[in-house]
This record gives structure tokens, C-alpha cells and sequence, in this order.
């Protein structure tokens, strides 16, 4: 089939069907991901899973929203070079829609039998496996599918590390003895959250304000902002602890489970504008792609209307299947309390940020279990569910495949379905 056919009479079908499946894969990643957001705070019964869904529905929709965009780029066009079809446009087109279908079918599996698996290494996987399919392992770039790889590894190590580290000050200088350090540490603590969501605010999530008014910050200037931002969350918090253990004794894990709630705000902003990009990054390509077959004006950046269904389809996804993940998430890893989900959740938000500002990537699931774990390991090996966490490693393992499968398999049905 050629171009010419294409452009005539499939284009606006095949339009359609990325749309819907783009809608499809978000709904997966939102089912699947909630979990690294609010799993550790219904884990540890600080929140409800009503509440959990409705405040993670509207952070994770203004992260996918407002700063989603830039990872999406490495998803569209960094595994393969989108000009290396530019004789053959149609059958990118069909692996870019064979690559959304893969990732929902399998985000949906994986949600029903609740296994957090990567929605990163879905898509990925499903990208390799047409790239390969179509045009060889010659064509892949392996360097970004070596440095993504590179992450999936380093993520849950450097998260597991530093929220070992932050609970273990937390248990050894406030929990067991109740030291003079206490008010420090937590106050440090809420400067760190604070931080971490003002950072990856002002660099992605302002970004297109900042376009439109013609003013480009620093990277210096936004951490300065950053941390202006840090010092007034941690006054306000404060401020509130004392009025709210004015007459009672202050009670460590009661304050953790409030820190919890903003940290669970943090972590679902910056799950959102990281991994949206694993939903409608397919999405932006084919809409690129059939501009050019039809010599319609494109920009390279992602529409707001793509981002607007991304942030939708993860909301509804969230909503409606992601109770089951969030149940392994904060149940079947480590038995969690305040201190420990919010040690989790800290250490989870500032590697994702860090990984977007690097336009990363990378797996959030992979760094909120790896978190958890640490936390395991600090209260010893014996608090770690092992076969709950052999489980999950293995549907990590088998995640990419499947999704490289996956897509050659709906490439075939895809290229039949609209070729005659």
C-alpha cells in the first residue's frame, strides 16, 4: 500500500484509531501508575482509596497537563528516527498506533491481576519491537534504549538508598528516642517535599507560561525559586503543627501522616508530567506524521490537545482499576506506617524529578518499589513479603517482551486492516 492510498483514504480512520488507542494506553498508565502516587499513603491509612483516587486524579491530571511535554519528545522520536520512514510514513504510522495498542492491552492485563509494572518499559518495548520488525536492529538507537535501560536499574537503587537513609534518621533520632534533633529533621524533611514539587513546577510545569510571556529562567534561577518555595511550605507546616498540637502531645507518626498527603500531591504531579509521555508520545508522532502526508503546518511540540487527552485517559484509568496496583503497592511489600510511606514517597518524588529534569523516562514504578524496599530493609529482611516482591520483579522482567510482541502482532493487523 502506498502513500498516495494512505493519504486518500486512510488518514483520517487512522487518525481516529490513534486517538482512541492514545485514550486507551493513558487509561492503562492510570490504572497501572496510581499506585506510586497514593499507595503508600492508603498503605499506611492515611488516606481512603476514595480520597487517594480524587486527589491523585487532579495532581496527576496538572502534571500531565502542564508538564508532560518534554519527556514526550523522547518517547516520539528518541528510540527511532522518524525519518528513516520518510519513504514509508504509512507503516510508521501503523507501528506508532501498534505501539498504543500494545501498551494498553498489556497496562490493563497487568492492572486487572495487580502487578505495578513500568509503563515505560511497555511503550519502550513496544516501540523496539515494530522498530525492529520493520527496519532491523541496525536502526534501533540503542544508546537512548541503553541509557532508559540504564534507569530502570539505577532508579529503584538510588530511591531504595535514599529512603533507607531517610528513615532511617526518621526512626533512629525520632521515633525510638525522641531527640532534641526531631523538629529539625522534619522540618528538613518538609523543605526536601517542597522543594521537589516547586522544582519540577517551575521548570516543566510553567514552561509553556513562561514561552508565551518570553521569559527563559536559568536552571539556577528556578532552583532559587525552588527554594523560596521550600522555606514557605516548611514555615507554613510549621505554623500549622503548632497550632494543631497546641493542647496534645505531639504525636510523630500523626504529623508524617499529614506530611504524607503533600508528599502524595508531589509524587502524583510528577508522576503525571513524567509518565504521560508513555501514553501519547505514540500519539504525537502519528498526528505529526499524517500532517506531513496531508502538507499540513505541524509544530514539534506536543498539542495541548494530546496532552488534555493523556492527562483524561490517566484519570479515568486511575479512577476506575487503580485500587488493585495501589493495594500491592501499600499492602504486599512491607507493612507501612506514616514515616515509613512518607520516607517512600520522598525519596520516590525527588528521583523522579531529578529524572525529568534530565528528560528521563524513567519508571516510577520501579522507584516507589524500590523505596519501599528500603524501608524493608532498614526495619530487616524479614519485613520484606519476598514472594509479594518476586512476583513483581518477574512481571517487570517480562514487560518489555511483551510489549515488543504485542506490537508486531497488532503491526500485522493494523497493515492488513487497512490495505486494499
Amino acid at each position: 500500500m502506498g502513500i498516495v492510498e494512505l493519504t486518500l483514504f486512510g488518514i483520517p480512520l487512522i487518525l481516529i484509531s490513534a486517538i482512541f488507542l492514545g485514550f486507551f494506553s493513558a487509561y492503562g498508565v492510570g490504572a497501572n501508575d496510581v499506585a506510586n502516587a497514593m499507595g503508600t499513603s492508603v498503605g499506611s491509612k492515611v488516606l481512603t482509596v476514595k480520597q487517594a483516587i480524587l486527589i491523585a486524579a487532579v495532581f496527576e491530571f496538572l502534571g500531565a497537563f502542564l508538564a508532560g511535554g518534554g519527556v514526550t519528545q523522547t518517547i516520539r522520536k528518541g528510540v527511532i528516527d522518524p525519518e528513516l520512514f520518510a519513504g514509508n510514513l504509512d507503516i510508521f504510522i501503523y507501528g506508532m498506533i501498534s505501539a498504543l495498542f500494545a501498551s494498553g492491552v498489556w497496562l490493563l492485563i497487568a492492572s486487572l491481576r495487580g502487578w505495578p509494572v513500568s509503563t515505560t518499559h511497555t511503550i519502550v518495548g513496544a516501540i523496539v519491537g515494530f522498530g525492529i520488525y520493520t527496519l532491523g536492529m541496525d536502526k534501533i538507537n540503542w544508546s537512548v534504549v541503553g541509557n532508559i535501560g540504564l534507569s530502570w536499574i539505577t532508579s529503584p537503587l538510588s530511591s531504595a538508598l535514599v529512603a533507607g537513609v531517610f528513615y532511617y534518621i526518621c526512626k533512629e533520632f525520632i521515633i525510638k528516642k525522641q531527640t532534641r534533633y526531631e523538629p529539625l529533621i522534619v522540618n528538613f524533611y518538609i523543605f526536601l517535599a517542597g522543594f521537589a514539587i516547586a522544582l519540577i513546577t517551575v521548570t516543566k510545569g510553567l514552561k509553556n507560561i513562561f514561552k508565551q510571556q518570553d521569559f527563559a529562567p536559568t536552571f539556577s534561577d528556578s532552583v532559587l525559586i525552588s527554594v523560596v518555595a521550600a522555606l514557605v511550605f516548611t514555615f507554613i507546616f510549621y505554623i500549622f503543627f503548632r497550632y494543631k498540637f497546641k493542647n496534645t502531645t505531639r504525636n510523630i507518626e500523626s504529623q508524617f501522616a499529614y506530611l504524607m498527603v503533600f508528599t502524595s500531591c508531589a509524587v502524583a504531579f510528577a508522576h503525571g508530567s513524567n509518565d504521560v509521555a508513555n501514553a501519547i508520545g505514540p500519539l504525537a508522532a502519528v498526528n505529526q506524521a499524517t500532517s506531513q502526508l496531508l502538507d499540513q503546518p505541524y509544530s514539534l511540540d506536543t498539542p495541548l490537545w494530546i496532552l488534555f487527552l493523556g492527562a483524561a485517559g490517566i484519570v479515568v484509568g486511575l479512577a476506575t482499576l487503580g485500587y488493585r496496583v495501589m493495594k500491592t503497592i501499600g499492602e504486599k511489600i512491607v507493612t507501612l506506617s506514616p514515616s515509613k510511606g512518607f520516607s517512600a514517597q520522598l525519596a520516590a518524588a525527588l528521583t523522579v524529578v531529578i529524572a525529568s529534569q534530565l528528560n528521563m523516562p524513567v519508571s516510577t514504578t520501579h522507584t516507589l518499589v524500590g523505596a519501599v524496599i528500603g524501608i524493608g530493609l532498614v526495619e530487616g529482611v524479614g519485613s520484606i513479603n519476598i514472594k509479594s516482591v518476586q512476583t513483581i520483579v518477574m512481571s517487570w522482567i517480562i514487560t518489555l517482551p511483551a510489549g515488543a510482541l504485542l506490537a508486531v502482532i497488532f503491526l500485522e493487523i493494523f497493515m492488513n486492516l487497512f490495505t486494499y
